[in-house]
């Protein structure tokens, strides 16, 4: 194994409170503290368990402003060997197909490139769809909802887990892999690792770096557009049941109501 690519993201905090900003409405990532997302930190699990079988090196590639750099930092804690960082003014506001087509310019810069990880979806978009665009943009093989994942002799396989089933599949190398929650439990990082992540290379891209033009990506050339947004409602307070001897019939009729039984 040559090198491994990880594609990583700076999310919100799911724990914060997430919502637009005012004027573009594109999602406000000062709004809410900012972590490695969870998924990332499980493929970046992924690749240094084969890189720990297989030999080789792991990078790790964010498309993201100045403040993704702690996401990388993370991730580099963690064990990668390196990492690439696209960052520039012109990629907000891109949407999913522009991602995936920025990310396959940055892929084609890094030497060595066998197999490319990811999660099955970011947990600010959930749009799914960027490890497949991916593939597709490179032509190579994908494999995509991981379980598991092993790499021997030049192909990539394991199991696949959707809404039909579990299903064994597998694809020759270089190919794109993406992994679901399933898949491990990520190590933490440990000091030693910690303090190693700040001496570990990371190259800064611009879009004209990657030969990406600005028409291709950016919130004024994406195929879709947000026009308004509003704050979810308040909760609405719940229907209290006194016991008084019928507390599990008027429980049930209620249940009944609403058609949950």
């Amino acid at each position: 194994m040559t090198n491994i690519v990880v594609l990583i993201k700076q999310v919100p905090d799911t724990y914060s409170e997430r919502k637009l900003s005012d004027g573009d409405y594109t999602l406000d990532r000062e709004a809410a503290d900012a972590v490695l997302d969870e998924i990332n930190e499980k493929a970046v699990e992924q690749a240094l368990q084969i890189k720990e079988a297989n030999g080789g090196e792991v990078t790790v590639l964010c498309a993201g402003p100045d403040r993704a750099t702690e996401a990388i930092r993370k991730a580099l804690s963690m064990g990668a060997d390196k990492a690439v960082h696209l960052n520039d003014e012109g990629l907000h506001g891109s949407d999913v197909v522009q991602t995936a087509w920025a990310l396959a310019n940055v892929l084609g810069t890094i030497e060595g490139t066998e197999l490319v990880i990811a999660g099955n979806e970011a947990t600010d978009g959930r749009m799914g769809a960027v490890p497949a665009i991916l593939a597709e943009y490179l032509g190579l093989p994908q494999l995509t909802h991981m379980r598991t994942l092993e790499i021997a002799d030049g192909v990539a396989r394991g199991e696949r887990e959707t809404d039909e089933g579990i299903f064994e599949v597998e694809a020759s190398l270089p190919c794109v892999v993406s992994v679901g929650e399933k898949i491990n439990e990520p190590r933490f990082p440990s000091f030693k690792g910690i303090m190693a992540a700040k001496k570990k290379p990371v190259e800064v891209l611009t879009l004209a770096d990657a030969n990406i033009e600005a028409g291709q990506v950016g919130k004024d050339n994406a195929a879709s557009t947000v026009t308004s947004s509003a704050p979810k409602p308040p909760r609405a307070a719940g229907e209290k049941v006194v016991d008084e001897g019928e507390g599990g019939n008027d429980i049930a009729k209620y249940l009944v109501s609403q058609k949950l039984i």
